[in-house]
């Protein structure tokens, strides 16, 4: 194994500990990884590097300088501000860091062998030095060669009795995080079922199960499905075997639930899905007024029934008690019921009046701002409301600095406004909370898709699907591969359905790129029948229109689109860049440059997609086109800049 900073790498495993907490890697990022640091302070060329980690694949290098870029990401810097790796222009990289290579855990004492440079041993909190992990420093031999001849016995013993000490003392209340190794175990909480015919009470099914997700989302060796993936199990008498196939999940929580006038209730199974036994199973009796008590006794039975070791931020963050109005309670959980139901005003009712009750509960401020987001995204809702989203963000983050909903919200946000730049610290901060998340991983990705890191976003998107491979299946797609080029990629990455208009629409957009013009015009005009409302799929039936030669017709469908954007002040400017792409195919040149104009304003600068995009061929000679490409391509470079270690290194 080998230690560089506050890093311990064991390749083996494929782990990588940060202070002690494991960091996610894919399997190519160990391998590259491996080979850095073998070498040392020594150059590692380019093609060493494509020949050890790809050894029997013809690849581009431009996945390699895409794997070095996110490894730098996961590393950071070391304490001298330098980034861990270093780029040698034209040549290859070199690993700066001292590395000491370590054996395991004093199995054979130190390796007389080992090619390393020494490491000062860490010092005690208390003198300045590292307490992000209680271990000693591997770095120095534990038993010199001559100690052990002449206490070898002693040594032994006591070692075994501070083992004995160290596991059976109590912690008093101190939190010991173990390695985990192996991919994170994962979770899917589905609603609890009403068993009375109750439907005052029905809010509380969906509710509370998002109640404990939310609680859960801060455990790193955890991944739990969001809300949104498990809401369609709504229904009673679901097949278990069958949701955690659906799902990919090797864990379910499932309950139920009965309220009697002031008492409520609850009774919960934890079930191994792989095994098809029961992990834990209890119920809780108490007063509706202590509703917010469920979160806090479920998540820490399932912590317990898996077995699971936290951090002590993590068990401060999961033991972290709240004190809130039970009626401005009961409003929190009926607007996240009625947000799982599209209905944002009524959500937004809700949870305003919740606000009014109990304005220093962060959560409800968090989950307001995202309510007012998909008021002004789906529902036309105005400018003023991403206003206001920002405001309650803002209010949750005040309340609660580390409030990773809010934080993933409030990205997710800017970036639809056109503020990436704003958008990626906060999901890097994200990520420092618990880098298990697959929706934190999906919207960085969706961020550097709009500054034109295409690549990265990719690597990103499939780290999320790959932590979760239904994360924002049916209301997102992967548009990196699209713009790279990779159509028949971007086509195999849609799912598998044909009863969702975004999806529709997409599966149009791919089969239009690669040239399939009647069976784009079917998606089409597929997404248009099933959500007429759906800004994508009015963009869709004008291409549509044009396929079928009545361009006219496109034409004025996409200026009533336009007109209705205008109105509102809304629409995320990656979406109006397919307006212009429409305007240009359909022959309208002026307005194509228009809306061109506004999509990259507007924060939507993919420079190498605006390069090579064929649907916008027709602009390429106007002198203003020329204009709006360079303003991506500075926004882009500065960008690169801002958040890449070494952006000259991507050519």
């Amino acid at each position: 194994m080998y230690e560089f900073g506050k890093f311990r790498f064991d390749p083996a495993n494929h782990v990588l500990l940060s202070g002690g907490i494991p960091v996610s890697l894919t399997p190519k990022l160990v391998e590259l990884l491996l080979v850095l640091v073998q070498n040392g302070g020594r150059l590692t060329k380019k093609e060493d590097l494509m020949r050890r980690v790809w050894p029997n694949s013809c690849v581009e290098e431009g996945n390699l300088t895409v794997n070095i870029s996110a490894l730098r990401r996961i590393l950071g810097e070391t304490a001298d501000g330098r980034p861990y790796i270093e780029t040698v222009p034209k040549r290859g990289y070199r690993f700066v860091a001292p590395v000491t290579q370590v054996q395991e855990e004093l199995a054979n004492g130190p390796s007389p062998a080992a090619d390393s440079v020494q490491q000062p041993p860490r010092q005690p909190a208390e003198h300045g030095g590292d307490a992000s992990s209680d271990a000693p420093p591997q770095s120095q031999p534990l038993f010199r060669e001559g100690v052990w001849r002449r206490f070898g016995g002693r040594a032994l013993g006591l070692l075994l009795l501070v083992v004995v000490a160290v596991v059976f003392w109590p912690d008093h209340g101190r939190s010991i995080r173990k390695p985990h190794f192996g991919p994170p175990r994962s979770l899917a909480v589905l609603p609890f079922q009403n068993l009375r015919a109750d439907t005052e009470s029905e809010f509380l099914g969906f509710s509370l199960a998002d109640a404990v997700i939310t609680k859960l989302g801060y455990v790193s060796e955890l991944a739990v499905r969001p809300s949104s993936a498990v809401q369609k199990y709504k229904t009673p008498a679901v097949d278990t075997r069958r949701v955690a196939t659906d799902l990919n999940v090797d864990t379910l929580l499932t309950g139920t639930f009965i309220r009697d006038g002031d008492t409520l209730r609850i009774t919960c199974q934890l079930i191994d899905a792989n095994a098809e036994n029961i992990l834990w199973k209890g119920s809780f009796d108490l007063k509706y007024e202590r509703l917010l008590t469920v979160q806090d006794s479920v998540a820490n039975r399932i912590i317990e029934g898996l077995e699971l070791s936290l951090s002590p931020s993590e068990a401060a963050r999961l033991n972290e008690g709240g004190a809130i109005n039970p009626l401005a309670y009961e409003y929190y959980l009926r607007g996240i019921d009625l947000y799982s139901m599209s209905d944002f005003p009524m959500a937004i009712r809700m949870l305003e009046k919740s606000t009014q009750l109990a304005p220093d509960y962060a959560l409800t401020w968090a989950n307001l701002g995202k309510s007012y987001t998909a008021n002004a995204s789906f529902q036309f809702g105005g400018g003023e409301q991403y206003q206001k989203a920002q405001q309650s963000f803002e209010r949750a983050l005040a309340l609660q600095s580390d409030q990773i909903d809010a934080r993933i919200y409030m990205a997710n946000m800017f970036t639809d406004t056109g503020r990436v730049e704003k958008a990626v610290p906060l999901l890097r901060q994200a990520l420092a909370t618990n880098p298990n998340r697959a929706e934190i991983h999906w919207e960085l990705g969706y961020a550097y898709r709009f500054a034109g890191m295409l690549r990265e976003s990719v690597l990103e998107s499939e780290q999320a699907r790959r932590l979760d491979p239904g994360v924002k299946l049916n209301s997102s797609t992967l548009n990196g591969y699209l713009y790279l080029g990779q159509y028949a990629v971007f086509l195999d990455s849609l799912p598998r359905t044909n009863d969702l208009a975004l999806i529709e629409f997409y599966r149009g957009f791919g089969e239009y790129y690669q040239k399939n013009r009647e069976a784009a015009a079917k998606h089409f005009d597929h997404a248009m029948e099933l959500d007429p409302s759906l800004f994508q799929a009015q963009i869709g039936k004008a291409f549509s229109l044009g396929i079928r030669g009545r361009p006219s017709e496109g034409l004025l469908l996409l200026r009533q689109v336009e007109t209705k954007i205008n109105q509102r002040g809304v629409g995320d400017p990656e979406a109006v860049y397919k307006i212009a792409q429409g305007y240009a195919v359909l022959g309208d040149s002026a307005s194509a440059l228009r809306v061109f104009k506004r999509s990259i304003d507007g924060g939507f600068f993919p420079y190498p997609y605006l390069l090579t995009d064929p649907l916008v061929d027709s602009l390429r000679n106007e002198p203003e086109f020329v204009r709006l490409v360079g303003a991506a391509r500075q926004r882009h470079e500065a960008f690169a800049r801002a958040f890449f270690a070494d952006p000259a290194d991507r050519s």
